[in-house]
């Protein structure tokens, strides 16, 4: 190994840390909101502070010398560390936080994420806020790769170790039909003439419904498999058929609601969680103080209101 003049700085070892996790400086530089040439810059700088050769920057995907492996080690040990430090000063007085990355279940995006980023930003007043929005599973990678600081995401099979959990919400399915369409007295028999319009088995809550039906040994015609609740919704106010939704998901597309019939399941039924997350002891008492925060925002922006135009959720739409 050569001699090298130049510094390893905390900035150049999280832009090696993420240009090692995307396998693409490219999709590092999106990740930290950085440009390409400002990270390939930072790669070389580090390069030459190490002496070594880190990166096979020829290879598609990105691929580590040896040399990168090894420090690839050291290097997150060092960001642990370096985030570890940035909480523990911040501990017992949130106001000295200067960056807090975030990451909201889409579900949210409207009626909850806008206030609850504006309380935090009144509690937080010199810190920088970066938000991810996103699918629930996307968002359990980006913590997972220490992209997010802590997530409000659905509940997605056994809790990791490394996870510090603080339920939210839980929110029992429901069937949307077209306005008048079906009369609910045999509901199961009236909604099989109808075609089902499916959430996306693509993501873990469509899957969640797949399994659910195929568990009560139902099988469903469905021209649709779609992954947008306002495109499901629209199409079953249009009369194309019949959905399985979350009460969430009718309030995140609520203009549809006066083509709508909803209805609770007709047959056992199924629950997701919504919960807030972020990786053990790291953030200290931050993550309970956010969920507390939320709960009250998701009474107030969701629960009343969904109660009040579907009475019948009562018991299948709750804070945990």
């Amino acid at each position: 190994m050569v001699s090298s003049p130049g510094r390893i700085t905390l900035w150049g070892i999280e832009v090696f840390v993420a240009v090692a996790e995307e396998r693409s400086i490219t999709a590092a530089a999106r990740r930290l909101d950085a440009s390409a040439s400002a990270v390939s810059q930072q790669l070389s700088n580090l390069e030459k502070a190490t002496g070594s050769t880190l990166l096979h920057r020829n290879a598609r995907p990105l691929a580590l010398t040896p040399a990168g492996e090894m420090f690839r080690r050291r290097a997150q040990t060092i960001l642990n560390e370096a985030e570890q430090a940035r909480i523990e000063l911040a501990r017992g007085d949130m106001r000295s936080l200067t960056r807090f990355r975030l990451g909201m279940i889409e579900d949210f995006e409207a009626d909850v994420t806008p206030q609850l980023l504006s309380r935090l930003a009144g509690e937080l007043t010199g810190c920088q806020f970066l938000l991810e929005t996103g699918a629930s599973h996307v968002l359990h990678d980006q913590l997972d790769a220490r992209a997010l600081d802590l997530i409000v995401a659905a509940e997605m099979g056994a809790e990791e170790e490394w996870m510090e959990v603080h339920p939210v919400l839980a929110e029992g399915f429901v069937v949307a039909a077209p306005k008048g369409r079906v009369a609910g007295e045999d509901l199961l028999t009236e909604l099989k003439a109808l075609p089902l319009v499916q959430y996306t088995t693509r993501h873990y809550m469509g899957r969640q419904i797949a399994a659910h039906l195929a568990r009560q040994n139902l099988r469903l015609a469905h021209r649709y498999e779609l992954d947008s609740y306002h495109a499901i919704l629209a199409l079953v106010a249009d009369g194309a058929g019949w959905t399985i939704l979350t009460p969430l998901a009718l309030m995140r597309a609520r203009r549809f609601a006066p083509r709508l019939d909803v209805f609770a399941l007709p047959f056992p039924p199924l629950e997701r969680r919504i919960s807030l997350y972020a990786r053990r002891g790291v953030l200290q008492d931050i993550p309970a103080h956010v969920a507390q925060e939320l709960q009250q925002i998701v009474r107030r922006a969701v629960i009343d209101p969904a109660l009040e135009g579907y009475p019948f959720m009562k018991d299948a739409l709750r804070l945990v």
